[in-house]
């Protein structure tokens, strides 16, 4: 696929809506401070662009805890399923959010952001996203730093393997925003347990899809070091911690 069969030249349609989807599998001990971090971000979207219309979505799957009140109380919107499935949640997320929105046309004008649940999101958050958007952007691959207790020898390699980077060279779920046209485009987030931001990311760079290139605050994500998928961010940051 070529850009244009991406963007089609919906690149430069104006952002009216944007729609944040949150995946969460047993959060309840973090699921609250991120709401409120985008909770957040909305307001100084709302208060920057007060004609684009927001919406939530915190995506509980297979909790056996108190994730979804959690959310709920903490004032998100809240779609339980029974995927155990980090791709599946944020597949079936995005479509039950824009089902809001269900005019062809509206697809260009919306942007899809999306986060992890142990992630805590910058203020300026969704102001950056559109910001790539406006830029004629179709995708924005964001930056993450690794928050809460880490030995210092396992931070000192994550920044000696992360900081220098180009943008969007790591590709983390818990900072991602796309384009809900080019996202139909190239088929959707897979419902893969484990890597399906990088799946998602390698099918829009092989569709030519618009990438942002500047480098924007990153998005605070949970230092833990053990977590239910083998493979996934946290399994990284214990490998860092190997000889």
């Amino acid at each position: 696929m070529s850009a244009a069969v991406v963007s089609a030249g919906m690149s430069s349609v104006p952002i009216e809506r944007v729609l944040v989807v949150v995946p969460a599998r047993d959060e309840a001990a973090s699921v609250g401070a991120c709401v409120e971090s985008v909770a957040a971000a909305l307001d100084r979207l709302t208060a920057r662009s007060p004609h684009v219309e927001a919406r939530l979505l915190v995506v509980a799957d297979a909790c056996v805890d108190g994730t979804a009140g959690v959310a709920r109380s903490a004032g998100a919107e809240v779609l339980e399923i029974d995927a155990a499935s980090v791709g599946a949640a944020r597949r079936e997320g995005i479509a039950h959010g824009l089902a809001r929105w269900p005019a062809a046309d509206a697809l260009a004008a919306t942007w899809v952001a999306t986060t992890d649940a142990d992630s805590v999101v910058p203020h300026s958050w969704l102001l950056d996203h559109l910001a790539a958007a406006d830029g004629g952007c179709d995708l924005l691959v964001g930056r993450v730093v690794p928050h809460g207790p880490l030995r210092a020898p396992v931070l000192a390699a994550w920044h000696a393997a992360h900081d220098r980077l180009p943008v969007g060279a790591a590709v983390h779920g818990a900072n991602l925003g796309v384009r809900a046209s080019a996202l139909e485009v190239v088929g959707g987030i897979a419902p893969m347990r484990l890597h399906e931001d990088v799946d998602l990311v390698a099918r829009m760079r092989a569709a030519g899809a618009v990438i942002d290139d500047r480098q924007r605050p990153p998005v605070r994500t949970s230092a833990r070091t053990r977590s239910r998928v083998e493979g996934g961010f946290a399994s990284y940051l214990a490998a860092l911690g190997q000889p």
